[in-house]
This record gives C-alpha cells, sequence and structure tokens, in this order.
C-alpha cells in the first residue's frame, strides 16, 4: 500500500457500513479520503475521530445524492478543483428494495437502477476521465458487487439484475481500458452476508427479520471486506484480480 500514500481515493456510501470500514482503512494507510453520502454528519464524525487518533491520511466529507447526475458531477468538479484528481474510485454505495419482478413497484425498480448501476457508472466515466487527463496509468477503479452478482435469491431478481450490471461493467470497463492500452485496474468485490444496516433497511418494516438473519449466521463485518478492498489495491502492478466472492463460513446460498 505504500505506493498509494498520498494519493486521492473516492469511496461513496461513507457514512456507515462497509464504505465507512473502507474509507477508514484508507485514510489509516495514508491516502487522501473523499468520502461521500447523503447524510454526511457520520462522516464528519469519521473524519475527527481518524484526525485525532493521528492517522496517516485524512477524510474529506461531501455531501453528493447518488441519484442525481448533476451532483456528482459537481463532486468530481470539486475534487479535481480541490485535489487534482481521483487516483482509486470504490463504487461502494448500493441498496435493494423487497421488490419482485411480478409485483414490484416501478419506483422501487427505478430507484434501484440510478443507485446501482447508472451512479457507479457514471462515477467510473469521471474517475477514469480523471486519471486519463493527468496521465495516472495505475488508477484503479473497485466495485462493491455482490453475491447476488452472480446467482438469483427468489424475490429479490431485480436487485440480482442491478448487481449482475456490475459484473458486467467491470468487465466492459477491463475491456475498453485494454483496448486503450490503459494499465488502470478494474475489480467487483461480490459479498455474501456481511452485518451491516443494508438488511435493516431493506426490511425496515419487519426489522426483527434482519436481525434474526443476522443474529441465525456468523456473519462477515464491514471491516472484513474493507480488508479485501486493502489486498485488491496492495496487489502488484502487474496483477488484476477481477472479482472477488466472499461468503460467511456458514452462509449456505
Amino acid at each position: 500500500m505504500e505506493r498509494w500514500v498520498g494519493r486521492v481515493a473516492l469511496v461513496t456510501g461513507a457514512s456507515v457500513g462497509i464504505g465507512n470500514a473502507t474509507a477508514r482503512a484508507l485514510v489509516q494507510h495514508g491516502m487522501k479520503v473523499v468520502g461521500c453520502a447523503r447524510d454526511v454528519d457520520k462522516i464528519r464524525e469519521t473524519a475527527a475521530e481518524l484526525q485525532q487518533a493521528g492517522a496517516a491520511g485524512q477524510l474529506y466529507p461531501v455531501q453528493c445524492d447518488l441519484t442525481v447526475e448533476a451532483e456528482i458531477r459537481a463532486m468530481f468538479d470539486n475534487i479535481e478543483a480541490e485535489h487534482g484528481g481521483v487516483d482509486v474510485c470504490t463504487n461502494n454505495a448500493g441498496l435493494a428494495v423487497k421488490a419482485s419482478l411480478l409485483s414490484g413497484s416501478f419506483e422501487a425498480f427505478r430507484t434501484m437502477t440510478d443507485v446501482n448501476i447508472l451512479a457507479p457508472t457514471l462515477c467510473t466515466q469521471l474517475a477514469v476521465q480523471q486519471m486519463r487527463k493527468r496521465e495516472v496509468d495505475d488508477g484503479h477503479i473497485i466495485t462493491l458487487n455482490s453475491m447476488s452478482g452472480h446467482r438469483i435469491y427468489l424475490g429479490m431478481a431485480f436487485y440480482g439484475m442491478t448487481k449482475f450490471a456490475m459484473t458486467a461493467m467491470t468487465e466492459g470497463l477491463r475491456r475498453e481500458l485494454r483496448e486503450m492500452k490503459s494499465h488502470i485496474r478494474a475489480t467487483c468485490i461480490s459479498p455474501g452476508l456481511v452485518e451491516t444496516e443494508f438488511a435493516l433497511r431493506m426490511n425496515k418494516d419487519d426489522p426483527q427479520k434482519a436481525r434474526d438473519l443476522y443474529a441465525n449466521t456468523q456473519c462477515m463485518q464491514a471491516k472484513d471486506i474493507a480488508d479485501a478492498v486493502l489486498y485488491v489495491l496492495g496487489a502488484p502492478p502487474h496483477v488484476e484480480i477481477n472479482d472477488i466472492w466472499m461468503r460467511p463460513t456458514e452462509q449456505t446460498t
């Protein structure tokens, strides 16, 4: 990770869960991390905590609604103006709405499409543009995918569709970068069950269901996924890790 010291990373959805753990890990390894979310209060708290602890890097909170194209573009303009541009783009933000194909609302489908597909695609496009503008040839695009990007869970097919799209995006990006003779790398990380606020938000009408889900399995923790991000970034430049599948040992699906 030494070569990343002082360089700039964007982490979307950095207020809680995997995004927050990832932002912490990158700051602790000396990176300048722009952490974005709609509500930045928790990111500000994390930034103050890291600074007080003497972390080697720094966390910069930015408010951004990833369903709004103009806000994403403004965020990247701000990163370029304040920090020069992105070297690592971590597309972490994502959500699931309980909406089956045959009964789910169009609003639910639209929300998942905006957050899970369009936002990371636009962030990826703008990040690569900034890298190439500065002749950064060792940048990295990391997308937090899901095991649902590789298999379908009953009742969650549309969510799975959005995650299959991220599998396709990463491979499509890899091929386009190779066509451009670029050494920018592209990686998906596909976790199974992680104990975060994800299931609680998905089951907000029945939070006990989410608590039972986490209680019945020794789940992975957000730090486990952040460690995978560090592993990917720490791979030597001639090695491109394209996808990591991660499950709790006890998970069967």
